[in-house]
């Protein structure tokens, strides 16, 4: 029996993906409010913003709207705003709420609360006070929805906030605002204050609600759940909480002892894909190769059972160590008929040379970034590659770039006698726009056009130097992205019918897509989600039973090493072609206007993710390459209308709703 109550000091909830996550939150509250209702008393709501509940909403929305939910006696109070912060900004967090919740249900304007990011600063402590007084007014809040930060934060209680701190006016810590430079066009422009609830206001909610996605939260849960409670980690309070809860994605729940190491916890059921998991975990935990892995190392590391059933520890490591070393070839595509050898990836489409492979970048420099040098080897050894650039990539280009390329195109018509009164128009346009625009203002349809056509340029560029054909790119411009504006719409049936239409039109014989998840802005999981939905409907043609799928990262993170099905080694020049390719992409050279949490350049993330992957290959025995690239083999599964491996790299069949 796993002593998973022992190590975890927040009761658990983890779900396959983000959406049954947000489903399960919305059966809390939904039940919460029938509870008050039967009580014969309002129900008193503590909402966050933010991308993480934005589908709660939507949920409730559509209960509200379909089967009657009534938000009429529903009182909310939001956990923070920006201060500064216009009510009207595209970041403020009142807009955000009634966006998403608010102006589609049927509640009394006068039982929203919001922190007033306007009010004079002179009054905050004032303010601060009324509003926990307000709180208190109501009953106090019967359920609070949580996010968390990288920082461990909840509201915007930074690290060193007291259990016991109320609302007030607060300092953002410097990750903080890094996170949210996307939303704001840059670090510079992100409020370096914020009004929010307090962690002992938030504790006196009586139920507590945390939810989070993503590898990119996976490490500060853990601390927050499995470490001992901190004012370093706000969120670890909630252990002392008698009704909190947390609701996970496996990503964010990755980090935590029974999911990535559950041998340590007590018995497991010990199949080949457990035992290839624990051995690698103890050759890294000890710093050895898997070849010198020894009884006394297993028995002394929580993995008794495992020697006992399975040892002695000379045949694990060698059956672990081959088949990680199975996972390495230098023909993604696999090779053709009569030059198959020993040590090769098995592949049952081995027999189809050449392939049509179809590779999804999420944006215009994804495909380079993740996987520049499998795409290189593709190409050299004859298989006709097709890139579909999914979104046009148009807000990620700064201004100046934009003006520069309208300076061009003037130039250009005046060198050539070209008489185009368009041209002055626009070139007229770009620069009064520009240079009257505030930050976070939305770009004009001309601007976007034309940050649109430098993306295009440079994935053709990019694209040129791998060696692909300009007649096999395709520029998809998905309708989602098409905002102008950092938040997206929701996937809707045109963009999953695009990707629809171009797998119909190429049949390919290889599919890659991006599963890194981590990306901060939630592009490439829309992209995978899109790219899912399509395959499951043409999973029953016939030309799809040739098919295969493999996932790739790159660009945020790496796959782990016990989840890496196809491992490509890079040579030093194709490390550098690769590289090279990257560079192609000049509007994200330098700097690149949304860089993340990482602030390094996207070729040095590439380069150093790959080489370090190799590194982790030769430190567990195998030979010693320059770089890696790494891949996850993406199965659909008809059954669930799911694919079997989320992004993490485990079958979903390992997860049955909540765990």
């Amino acid at each position: 029996m796993h002593d998973i109550a022992a190590r975890e000091r927040i009761p658990i909830q983890a779900f396959s993906d983000p959406h049954e996550v947000s489903l399960a939150v919305a059966d809390q509250i939904q039940w919460t409010i029938q509870e008050c209702r039967k009580a014969g008393r309002n129900c008193v709501l503590g909402l966050a913003t933010g991308s993480t509940p934005m589908t709660v909403y939507e949920e409730l929305v559509r209960r509200h709207a379909e089967e009657g939910l009534s938000f009429a006696d529903v009182v909310t109070f939001n956990l923070d705003e920006y201060f500064p912060m216009h009510p009207e900004a595209l970041q403020s967090y009142r807009r955000f709420m009634h966006e998403h919740l608010f102006d589609h249900i049927d509640i009394d304007p006068s039982n929203v609360h919001i922190p007033d990011g306007m009010v004079a600063e002179a009054d905050v402590a004032d303010f601060c006070l009324a509003y926990e007084e307000a709180i208190q007014s109501a009953g106090g809040i019967d359920i609070q929805i949580l996010g968390i930060g990288r920082t461990g934060h909840i509201g915007f209680n930074e690290p060193g906030s007291g259990r016991r701190s109320q609302t007030r006016l607060i300092t953002l810590d410097g990750t903080t605002r890094i996170d949210a430079a996307s939303d704001f066009f840059g670090e510079r422009n992100v409020p370096r204050r914020a009004i929010t609830m307090g962690v002992g206001t938030i504790l006196d909610a009586r139920q507590i609600c945390l939810m989070a996605f993503g590898e990119r939260k996976a490490e500060v849960i853990r601390s927050a759940v499995e470490d001992p409670m901190t004012e370093s980690v706000a969120a670890s309070f909630l252990q002392s909480h008698p009704d909190a809860k947390v609701f996970l994605d496996e990503a964010a729940a990755a980090s935590l002892t029974r999911f990535c190491c559950p041998w340590t916890l007590g018995k497991v059921e010990w199949d080949s894909s457990t035992i290839y998991s624990a051995s690698i975990w103890l050759a890294k935990l000890l710093g050895k190769p898997l070849l010198k892995l020894t009884d006394e190392d297993y028995n002394e590391n929580s993995l008794q059972d495992l020697l006992a059933e399975h040892g002695p520890a000379y045949d694990i490591n060698l059956d672990v160590f081959r088949r990680l070393q199975r996972t390495i070839t230098g023909w993604p595509g696999g090779k053709p008929e009569g030059r198959k050898q020993d040590g090769d990836v098995s592949r049952p489409a081995d027999g189809i040379f050449p392939k049509t492979v179809l590779i999804f970048s999420p944006h215009p420099d994804d495909d380079v970034i993740s996987m520049g040098g499998t795409l290189l080897r593709l190409v050299e050894q004859g298989h006709n590659v097709h890139i579909a650039y999914q979104t046009s990539g148009n807000i990620a280009v700064f201004d100046d770039d934009a003006i520069s390329s309208a300076d061009f195109v003037r130039d250009y018509a005046r060198s050539f006698g070209i008489e185009d009164v368009r041209i002055d128009e626009i070139d007229e346009h770009v620069d009064a726009f520009l240079r009257k625009k505030r930050p976070g203002q939305i770009d004009s349809r001309e601007v976007q056009m034309i940050k649109r056509l430098i993306r295009r340029n440079e994935a053709r560029s990019a694209a040129r130097a791998c060696g692909v054909e300009a007649s096999h790119l395709h520029f998809l411009d998905m309708p989602f992205y098409e905002t102008g504006r950092v938040r997206k719409s929701s996937l809707g049936e045109v963009d999953i019918k695009i990707i629809t239409d171009l797998l119909q039109q190429l049949r390919p014989h290889q599919v890659y897509a991006a599963g890194d998840l981590s990306d901060p802005h939630g592009t490439h999981r829309t992209c995978l989600a899109a790219v899912e939905e399509a395959m499951q409907r043409v999973s029953g043609q016939d030309w799809f039973k040739n098919t295969e799928a493999w996932l790739y990262r790159g660009a945020w993170q790496e796959w782990e090493t016990e989840h890496i099905e196809m491992a490509v080694p890079l040579s030093p020049l194709e490390l550098q072609q690769k590289i090279n390719a990257i560079f192609k992409h000049e509007s994200q050279k330098d700097k690149a206007l949304f860089p993340g949490t990482d602030t390094r350049e996207f070729w040095q993330r590439a380069e150093e993710r790959n080489r370090s992957t190799a590194a982790v290959y030769n430190e567990l025995g195998l030979a010693e390459y320059e770089a890696i690239e790494a891949f996850v083999q993406w199965h659909l599964d008809p059954s669930t209308s799911k694919s079997k491996h989320d992004a993490s790299g485990r079958s979903r069949q390992t997860v049955s709703g909540q765990i």
